[in-house]
């Protein structure tokens, strides 16, 4: 397939282009500068700017592109650029691919498992409902913006991603020099449920959902086994052989986090990927420590 990507510097990015030239495919790459070369395709998402035909010929669009949740302490500025980066990028990318001649096929859009309510231990799956908070109300903004993309007739997949185990950046990153100096620890009371996925696969569901034509609509990109922030430190401590015996306390986490603290690393979900297993895709690493072992 001719595949055009943004984000594609990003941490999923940089291993996900590889792994599609790998298996064969012709990877071009939207970029905010001028094109360079032949494999780049220039657009400006904040000014919502992208030629439709720069895209004509293109089988399928994998869009990755917003800037970090948890990049920098949340304030009402970064909370714009938050959901201005990806409802702007997702709309300009939308328009683009409807009015290209001939038109993508498929457009598989990045958005979150923030979508969801956040809860103690009910399970959810696709089918759930939004919740209330920032994260969930820009994830339902994030997705909208894909309509016309799909008004056009193109397969639209809403990649609703948890957690993504990658050793140099993401949650795990961060976390992973501390580990290390057996500085690590639950965070909070750890009993909120993370939903997590390892980066290869994701990378593996995203080339999955490429072919799937009969798959639309919201995506979790989870693997099978969530567990709660004790555990998943418990088994990143286990994986690189130190204790984990400090605790991180939450009003610590609200104070160096503002809102991202109660929103993200200390609300739980746990989410079923319900529509990858029903449509037969097998995960390499459905447990924690299977995924840490792999990753790290």
């Amino acid at each position: 397939m001719r595949i055009a990507v943004t984000g594609a510097s990003g941490l999923i990015g940089t291993t996900l282009v590889p792994a599609l030239r790998d298996a064969g495919h012709e990877v071009l790459r939207l970029v905010r500068h001028d094109a360079a070369r032949a494999d780049e395709i220039a657009w400006d998402p904040a000014r919502r700017r992208l030629e439709p035909q720069a895209l004509a010929g293109v089988d399928a669009v994998i869009h990755l592109a917003g800037v970090g949740v948890g990049d920098h302490r949340w304030t009402n500025a970064y909370k714009a650029q938050i959901l201005s980066s990806r409802v702007d990028g997702t709309l300009t990318l939308a328009r683009a691919i409807a009015n290209a001649q001939p038109r993508p096929r498929v457009l598989l859009s990045a958005s979150g498992i923030d979508y969801y309510a956040k809860a103690a231990a009910a399970a959810v799956d696709e089918g759930a409902p939004a919740g209330s908070g920032f994260l969930a109300q820009t994830c339902v903004a994030w997705e909208r913006a894909t309509a016309p993309a799909e008004e056009a007739g193109v397969r639209v997949v809403h990649l609703r991603t948890g957690i993504v185990l990658a050793r140099n950046g993401g949650s795990l990153g961060r976390m992973l020099p501390l580990f290390r100096l057996g500085l690590g620890g639950r965070l909070g009371s750890g009993r909120q449920v993370w939903s997590w996925i390892s980066l290869p696969d994701y990378c593996s569901a995203i080339q999955f959902l490429l072919s799937a034509d009969g798959i639309s609509g919201p995506v979790n990109l989870t693997a099978p086994g969530a567990v709660t922030n004790a555990e998943f430190t418990a088994a990143l401590a286990r994986v690189v052989h130190r204790p984990a015996l400090l605790p991180v306390p939450a009003t610590a986490l609200r104070l160096a986090l503002g809102g991202l603290a109660d929103e993200g690393v200390l609300a739980g979900q746990r989410v079923r990927p319900a529509v990858l297993e029903a449509a037969g895709f097998t995960f390499a690493h459905p447990d924690i420590d299977t995924a840490l072992g792999a990753v790290l």
